[in-house]
């Protein structure tokens, strides 16, 4: 196309013209949407990713004739699509469906989506009366998102068993081991077997508990980093953290710590995956654009997947010659259980599942991990009171000997918990959660949900909501404390990881190494803003919630013995 726009002219009430290159196309025009829609067709191009932009702005135009006709059976096509979705069943007669917001042929609701998407959604939410729910159309896909916490709830309890689907979106596929890992496996036997393994062994109370010694370990080493020198230095906390969860996962792993390089390429892996998720495809949702402009992203991903899986090949590999050599002892790792399985059950635990589960484990349990813990430093320096409660509440359980609080500590530590689950609310690491996918037909407050719906819970939004939260903007670590109320009369109720038998089965681990670090931080050092000005809370896009900025700050050691 000679043009790098589209000229738009209103006309009659029910057209709006569309000028390609001196070719006329009339497209229908919902006169109710008003000025809006003009907006969002000007906005297309940026909204549908760079393949797109590059589709609509550079393809070579057929005739007139030929165009028309594509047109035709495009916009026939999602004639079809609409009238399946919307009578899949019988029931869908007796229930309407969600409230939508006007959308577009073919490409339905994608241009009103922009990162961070949890933001855009809840816009988007906020503009329809706050509705607890929306049915969106995603290019080919119909997508529920919900809003609010009594409809998430009615998600993960009546229909538990409905949602316990994940979607299998083709650009997911490479990241998945083909869709066999916990995280990404259709609901089945085989995913009920992996969870099975997770919560029994893997993330099992025992399990925990034996491997408590190496979180106490990797803290200690933690703060023995940040406290060179006798004055105030400062550091660059996010690197540290991230070393820190990193090398808690690898020991629970493999037994070991990682080197310098190893260590940078499974950092790599993660933030390039997660920064290929958070692009997404437009594919995904358009099939006839699954081939447009992707050859560079393809390329990123066939990367990805090799460098990833010759890391979890090594790791396996590693540990089988440990084996053969008498060398693993007493020692117990995630990995040396499931070669045991793997003896028991070759056919079944394939070396491909054995790196699933290291997948998942360096995925799910460092980066979210090293993040949440940045939100809680820079919340705290900003409120400087609440990080003198905290180390008035461990001074007051271990006294004045000095020692390290341990592990076995943190029940006795609620304000602690407490700091956790308030940064938890206002920044939650997967503020869209993980998408669901619905087995068959249900009803979701009073609404027909069809067969195939990809389920959005946007616990951002949720967390915040005014209608539950007193101040929900606010940080007030204390709502949390046994007793309190959200002090509108609602039970406190935070997801940030997830409900239902979908939900992260690491949470205690998660939970338990967050608690002892950002304890032995306050304990052992004294924090300061490296000026006046508050920390910066910006956020950053992406699959989860990163700061923008890097947390940058100024500690001094105390003198605790660690």
């Amino acid at each position: 196309m000679s043009q790098k726009y589209m000229d738009l002219k209103r006309m009659d009430r029910r057209f709006i013209e569309v000028t390609f290159v001196g070719y006329d196309i009339y497209e229908p025009y919902d006169g109710g949407f008003g000025n809006e829609m003009f907006a969002h067709i000007q906005i297309i191009k940026r909204a549908m990713e760079p393949q797109l932009s590059s589709f609509l702005t550079n393809i070579s135009l057929p005739p007139l004739p030929n165009i028309l006709a594509l047109l035709l059976l495009l916009f026939i096509l999602f004639l079809i699509i609409n009238k399946r979705s919307s009578s899949s069943s019988p029931s869908s007669s007796l229930l309407p469906l969600p409230p939508s917001p006007p959308s577009l042929p073919i490409i339905g609701h994608l241009h009103l989506l922009s990162l961070p998407l949890h933001h855009s959604l809840s816009r988007l939410s906020s503009l329809h009366n706050n509705s607890p729910l929306l049915l969106l159309r995603l290019g080919s896909r119909l997508a529920l998102l919900i809003s609010s916490a009594s409809a998430a709830e009615q998600c993960f309890t009546k229909h538990d068993l409905t949602f316990a689907n994940r979607p299998t979106l083709p650009s997911s596929q490479r990241l998945s081991y083909n869709f066999t890992t916990l995280v990404a496996a259709p609901y089945g036997p085989h995913w009920r077997n992996l969870r099975r393994i997770a919560t029994a062994e893997l993330f099992s109370s025992s399990s925990l508990n034996y491997f408590s010694h190496v979180i106490t370990e990797e803290v200690a080493f933690l703060i023995k980093q940040l406290s060179g020198g006798s004055g105030f230095r400062k550091v660059e906390v996010r690197e540290k953290l991230d070393e820190l969860a990193l090398n808690v996962v690898m020991r629970m792993m493999v037994g070991r710590r990682c080197d310098e390089e190893e260590g940078r390429r499974f950092r790599w892996v993660v933030k390039e995956g997660f920064e290929l998720v958070k692009e997404s495809s437009v594919g995904d949702f358009l099939p006839f654009l699954r081939k447009v402009g992707n050859v560079g992203r393809e390329k990123r991903m066939v990367r990805l997947e090799k460098v990833a899986d010759e890391l979890f090949e090594k790791a396996v590999e590693e540990m089988r010659r440990r084996r053969r050599r008498g060398e693993e002892g007493e020692e117990r790792t995630i990995v040396g259980r499931l070669l045991d399985l793997q003896e028991e059950d070759r056919e079944y635990y394939t070396d491909e599942i054995i790196k699933g589960v290291i997948l998942t484990m360096i995925a799910a349990g460092t980066d979210t991990t090293a993040e949440t813990l940045e939100w809680a430093m820079s919340l705290l320096l900003n409120h400087p009171q609440s990080l003198q409660k905290i180390r008035s509440e461990i001074e007051l359980l271990v006294g004045h000997d000095h020692r390290l609080i341990q592990v076995s500590d943190l029940c006795n530590l609620p304000y602690i918990h407490s700091i956790l689950k308030e940064t938890l609310r206002l920044y939650p690491v997967a503020p869209l959660l993980l998408p669901h996918e619905s087995s068959q037909d249900c009803t979701i407050a009073g609404f027909h949900v069809p067969r195939g719906t990809i389920l959005f819970v946007n616990v951002y939004h949720i967390h915040r909501d005014p209608n539950m939260w007193e101040e929900p903007k606010s940080f007030k670590p204390e709502r949390f404390m046994e007793g309190a109320t959200t002090g509108l009369g609602y039970k406190i109720t935070i997801m940030p990881f997830g409900m239902g038998r979908r939900s992260c089965p690491g949470e205690g681990l998660a939970m338990r190494l967050m608690g002892f670090a950002l304890g032995a931080m306050i304990q052992c050092l004294e924090w300061r803003r490296l000026g006046e000005d508050e920390v910066d809370m910006e956020e950053g896009a992406g699959m989860t919630m990163p700061k923008a900025k890097p947390l940058e700050a100024l500690c001094m050691p105390r003198g605790i013995i660690v």
